[in-house]
Protein backbone atom coordinates (compact mmCIF):
# COMPACT_ATOMS: atom_id res chain seq x y z
CA UNK A 1 0.00 0.00 0.00
CA UNK A 2 1.19 3.48 -0.38
CA UNK A 3 2.03 5.67 2.59
CA UNK A 4 0.15 8.64 3.31
CA UNK A 5 3.38 11.24 2.26
CA UNK A 6 3.30 8.65 -0.96
CA UNK A 7 0.09 9.83 -1.92
CA UNK A 8 0.19 12.77 -1.35
CA UNK A 9 3.18 13.21 -3.80
CA UNK A 10 1.08 11.53 -6.21
CA UNK A 11 -1.57 13.97 -6.42
CA UNK A 12 1.09 17.10 -5.74
CA UNK A 13 3.51 16.14 -8.18
CA UNK A 14 1.60 14.14 -10.31
CA UNK A 15 3.30 10.42 -10.58
CA UNK A 16 4.88 7.84 -7.42
CA UNK A 17 6.96 5.00 -6.83
CA UNK A 18 5.77 3.14 -4.14
CA UNK A 19 7.85 0.56 -1.96
CA UNK A 20 5.93 -2.31 -3.64
CA UNK A 21 7.95 -4.96 -5.82
CA UNK A 22 6.52 -7.49 -8.41
CA UNK A 23 8.19 -10.62 -7.89
CA UNK A 24 10.42 -11.87 -10.47
CA UNK A 25 8.33 -14.75 -11.24
CA UNK A 26 5.95 -12.42 -12.43
CA UNK A 27 8.48 -10.43 -14.15
CA UNK A 28 9.58 -13.62 -15.98
CA UNK A 29 6.53 -14.47 -16.66
CA UNK A 30 5.82 -11.08 -18.46
CA UNK A 31 9.23 -11.48 -19.99
CA UNK A 32 7.75 -14.80 -21.95
CA UNK A 33 4.98 -13.17 -22.90
CA UNK A 34 5.70 -10.65 -24.82
CA UNK A 35 8.43 -12.67 -26.39
CA UNK A 36 5.23 -15.05 -27.14
CA UNK A 37 3.50 -11.81 -28.82
CA UNK A 38 6.75 -10.70 -30.91
CA UNK A 39 7.18 -14.21 -32.25
CA UNK A 40 3.94 -14.07 -33.54
CA UNK A 41 3.66 -10.19 -34.46
CA UNK A 42 7.26 -8.83 -34.85
CA UNK A 43 5.99 -5.54 -35.90
CA UNK A 44 5.41 -4.70 -32.24
CA UNK A 45 9.50 -5.02 -31.41
CA UNK A 46 9.69 -1.38 -30.03
CA UNK A 47 6.24 -0.35 -28.93
CA UNK A 48 2.39 -2.08 -28.90
CA UNK A 49 -0.10 0.05 -27.67
CA UNK A 50 -2.76 -2.60 -26.96
CA UNK A 51 -1.53 -5.51 -25.62
CA UNK A 52 -4.94 -7.22 -24.70
CA UNK A 53 -6.11 -7.30 -28.37
CA UNK A 54 -3.13 -9.24 -28.86
CA UNK A 55 -3.08 -11.69 -25.78
CA UNK A 56 -5.25 -11.37 -22.59
CA UNK A 57 -2.90 -13.38 -20.45
CA UNK A 58 -1.42 -9.68 -19.46
CA UNK A 59 -4.77 -9.51 -17.16
CA UNK A 60 -2.84 -11.36 -15.09
CA UNK A 61 -0.81 -8.92 -14.34
CA UNK A 62 -3.50 -5.88 -14.21
CA UNK A 63 -5.63 -8.21 -11.63
CA UNK A 64 -2.70 -8.56 -8.91
CA UNK A 65 -4.44 -6.82 -5.84
CA UNK A 66 -1.40 -4.87 -4.79
CA UNK A 67 -1.36 -3.14 -7.89
CA UNK A 68 -5.31 -2.37 -7.45
CA UNK A 69 -4.95 -1.78 -4.18
CA UNK A 70 -2.36 0.84 -4.83
CA UNK A 71 -4.29 2.50 -7.85
CA UNK A 72 -7.82 2.44 -5.66
CA UNK A 73 -5.64 4.54 -2.92
CA UNK A 74 -5.28 7.50 -5.67
CA UNK A 75 -8.60 6.79 -7.94
CA UNK A 76 -11.31 5.31 -5.72
CA UNK A 77 -12.49 1.60 -5.08
CA UNK A 78 -14.37 1.43 -8.57
CA UNK A 79 -11.88 1.00 -10.96
CA UNK A 80 -11.87 0.12 -14.46
CA UNK A 81 -9.22 -1.22 -16.81
CA UNK A 82 -8.93 0.36 -20.07
CA UNK A 83 -5.46 -0.55 -22.14
CA UNK A 84 -2.25 -2.33 -21.42
CA UNK A 85 0.76 -1.51 -23.60
CA UNK A 86 4.55 -2.55 -23.75
CA UNK A 87 7.41 -0.12 -25.02
CA UNK A 88 10.35 -2.18 -25.28
CA UNK A 89 12.79 0.10 -26.38
CA UNK A 90 15.25 -2.75 -27.57
CA UNK A 91 18.91 -2.07 -27.33
CA UNK A 92 20.41 0.55 -29.64
CA UNK A 93 17.00 0.86 -31.69
CA UNK A 94 14.30 1.71 -29.16
CA UNK A 95 12.16 4.89 -30.11
CA UNK A 96 11.93 8.26 -28.49
CA UNK A 97 8.77 9.48 -27.09
CA UNK A 98 7.95 13.01 -27.28
CA UNK A 99 6.85 15.29 -24.52
CA UNK A 100 3.16 14.60 -24.20
CA UNK A 101 -0.02 14.03 -21.93
CA UNK A 102 -1.43 10.99 -22.46
CA UNK A 103 -4.89 12.55 -22.09
CA UNK A 104 -4.43 14.59 -25.65
CA UNK A 105 -5.20 10.96 -27.09
CA UNK A 106 -7.76 8.80 -25.19
CA UNK A 107 -11.26 9.15 -25.44
CA UNK A 108 -12.25 9.28 -21.75
CA UNK A 109 -14.66 11.28 -20.56
CA UNK A 110 -14.57 13.24 -17.99
CA UNK A 111 -10.95 12.83 -18.71
CA UNK A 112 -9.37 10.62 -15.20
CA UNK A 113 -6.61 7.65 -15.71
CA UNK A 114 -3.81 6.51 -13.23
CA UNK A 115 -0.89 4.32 -14.95
CA UNK A 116 1.16 2.09 -13.74
CA UNK A 117 4.37 1.43 -15.33
CA UNK A 118 6.25 -1.65 -15.00
CA UNK A 119 9.87 -1.81 -15.20
CA UNK A 120 10.68 -5.08 -16.74
CA UNK A 121 14.46 -4.51 -17.63
CA UNK A 122 16.04 -1.48 -14.86
CA UNK A 123 15.11 1.73 -16.39
CA UNK A 124 17.87 4.23 -16.50
CA UNK A 125 18.74 7.57 -18.03
CA UNK A 126 20.99 5.61 -20.40
CA UNK A 127 18.49 3.55 -21.82
CA UNK A 128 16.01 5.85 -21.71
CA UNK A 129 13.77 6.00 -18.77
CA UNK A 130 10.63 7.91 -18.46
CA UNK A 131 11.58 11.71 -17.65
CA UNK A 132 8.32 14.01 -16.32
CA UNK A 133 8.02 17.44 -15.37
CA UNK A 134 6.46 17.22 -11.72
CA UNK A 135 2.92 19.58 -10.88
CA UNK A 136 2.48 19.32 -14.48
CA UNK A 137 -1.12 17.76 -13.88
CA UNK A 138 -2.40 20.34 -11.34
CA UNK A 139 -4.39 22.30 -13.20
CA UNK A 140 -6.00 19.60 -14.99
CA UNK A 141 -5.80 20.45 -18.62
CA UNK A 142 -4.53 19.44 -21.76
CA UNK A 143 -1.88 21.65 -23.18
CA UNK A 144 -0.95 22.84 -26.54
CA UNK A 145 0.35 19.92 -28.69
CA UNK A 146 1.65 19.72 -31.97
CA UNK A 147 2.02 16.94 -34.82
CA UNK A 148 5.42 15.43 -35.41
CA UNK A 149 5.84 13.24 -37.75
CA UNK A 150 9.60 12.76 -37.64
CA UNK A 151 11.08 8.76 -37.88
CA UNK A 152 11.99 7.17 -34.19
CA UNK A 153 9.19 8.53 -32.64
CA UNK A 154 7.00 6.37 -30.56
CA UNK A 155 4.17 8.80 -30.82
CA UNK A 156 3.30 11.63 -32.71
CA UNK A 157 2.05 14.44 -30.53
CA UNK A 158 4.28 16.33 -29.52
CA UNK A 159 3.65 19.15 -26.15
CA UNK A 160 4.33 22.88 -27.35
CA UNK A 161 8.12 23.87 -26.07
CA UNK A 162 6.22 26.97 -24.87
CA UNK A 163 4.05 24.98 -22.20
CA UNK A 164 6.81 23.95 -20.42
CA UNK A 165 10.80 24.27 -19.54
CA UNK A 166 12.77 21.10 -19.88
CA UNK A 167 15.53 22.10 -17.18
CA UNK A 168 12.31 20.90 -14.30
CA UNK A 169 12.38 17.42 -15.88
CA UNK A 170 13.01 14.51 -12.93
CA UNK A 171 14.17 10.79 -14.15
CA UNK A 172 12.46 8.08 -13.03
CA UNK A 173 14.82 5.40 -12.62
CA UNK A 174 13.68 2.09 -11.74
CA UNK A 175 14.91 -1.84 -11.12
CA UNK A 176 13.15 -4.61 -12.60
CA UNK A 177 10.13 -5.48 -11.00
CA UNK A 178 9.63 -1.51 -9.62
CA UNK A 179 6.39 0.05 -10.64
CA UNK A 180 5.37 3.75 -10.79
CA UNK A 181 1.93 5.53 -10.94
CA UNK A 182 1.09 9.11 -12.70
CA UNK A 183 -1.72 10.86 -13.32
CA UNK A 184 -3.14 11.26 -16.73
CA UNK A 185 -2.12 15.21 -17.34
CA UNK A 186 1.25 14.48 -16.07
CA UNK A 187 3.70 15.86 -19.06
CA UNK A 188 5.93 13.15 -19.79
CA UNK A 189 8.61 11.39 -22.53
CA UNK A 190 11.79 9.74 -22.86
CA UNK A 191 14.72 9.86 -24.78
CA UNK A 192 15.78 6.81 -27.66
CA UNK A 193 17.40 3.73 -26.07
CA UNK A 194 21.51 4.11 -27.30
CA UNK A 195 22.43 1.95 -25.07
CA UNK A 196 23.54 -1.75 -25.18
CA UNK A 197 21.08 -2.26 -22.60
CA UNK A 198 17.13 -3.44 -23.47
CA UNK A 199 14.45 -1.11 -21.67
CA UNK A 200 11.25 -2.86 -21.76
CA UNK A 201 8.59 -1.37 -19.75
CA UNK A 202 4.94 -2.35 -19.74
CA UNK A 203 1.64 0.09 -18.79
CA UNK A 204 -1.85 -0.67 -17.01
CA UNK A 205 -3.99 2.13 -17.56
CA UNK A 206 -7.06 2.20 -14.93
CA UNK A 207 -9.78 5.16 -14.61
CA UNK A 208 -12.71 5.73 -12.27
CA UNK A 209 -15.68 4.11 -13.74
CA UNK A 210 -17.28 7.90 -12.94
CA UNK A 211 -15.34 8.14 -16.10
CA UNK A 212 -16.85 6.79 -19.34
CA UNK A 213 -15.05 5.09 -22.81
CA UNK A 214 -16.23 6.64 -25.25
CA UNK A 215 -15.82 4.17 -28.16
CA UNK A 216 -17.60 6.29 -30.63
CA UNK A 217 -15.95 9.31 -30.05
CA UNK A 218 -12.82 10.31 -32.66
CA UNK A 219 -9.06 10.50 -31.27
CA UNK A 220 -6.44 11.93 -32.42
CA UNK A 221 -4.53 8.54 -32.09
CA UNK A 222 -3.86 7.06 -35.63
CA UNK A 223 -4.01 3.45 -35.55
CA UNK A 224 -5.80 0.72 -37.46
CA UNK A 225 -7.58 -2.83 -36.70
CA UNK A 226 -7.58 -3.77 -33.52
CA UNK A 227 -5.05 -1.13 -32.46
CA UNK A 228 -8.06 1.56 -33.06
CA UNK A 229 -9.18 3.18 -29.80
CA UNK A 230 -13.18 2.46 -30.66
CA UNK A 231 -11.76 -1.27 -30.19
CA UNK A 232 -10.39 -1.05 -26.63
CA UNK A 233 -12.18 -3.45 -24.15
CA UNK A 234 -13.18 -1.85 -20.72
CA UNK A 235 -12.74 -4.78 -17.93
CA UNK A 236 -14.30 -4.04 -14.81
CA UNK A 237 -11.32 -4.75 -12.18
CA UNK A 238 -13.09 -3.54 -8.65
CA UNK A 239 -16.70 -2.22 -7.52
CA UNK A 240 -19.25 -1.06 -9.93
CA UNK A 241 -19.85 1.65 -12.75
CA UNK A 242 -20.76 4.53 -11.18
CA UNK A 243 -21.43 6.10 -14.38
CA UNK A 244 -24.07 3.57 -15.65
CA UNK A 245 -22.50 4.27 -19.23
CA UNK A 246 -19.55 2.22 -20.33
CA UNK A 247 -19.25 -0.74 -22.28
CA UNK A 248 -17.91 -3.56 -21.09
CA UNK A 249 -18.70 -5.91 -24.10
CA UNK A 250 -15.71 -8.10 -25.12
CA UNK A 251 -14.35 -6.66 -28.62
CA UNK A 252 -10.91 -8.69 -29.27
Amino acid sequence: MLTPSQIEKYHRDGYVTPDYRLPDEVIDDIKAAHSRLIERHPEFSDYCSALLAYDTWFLTVARIPEILDMVAQVIGDDIALWNCSFFAKPAKVGSKTPWHQDGEYWPIRPLATCTVWIAIDASTPENGCLKVIPGSHREQRLAKHQENNAEGLALNLELDKTEFDESQAENIILEPGQVSLHDVYLYHGSEANTSDHPRRGMTLRYMPTTSVYCHDEPTKFKREGRLVMSQRTVYLMRGIDRSGKNDFRIRY
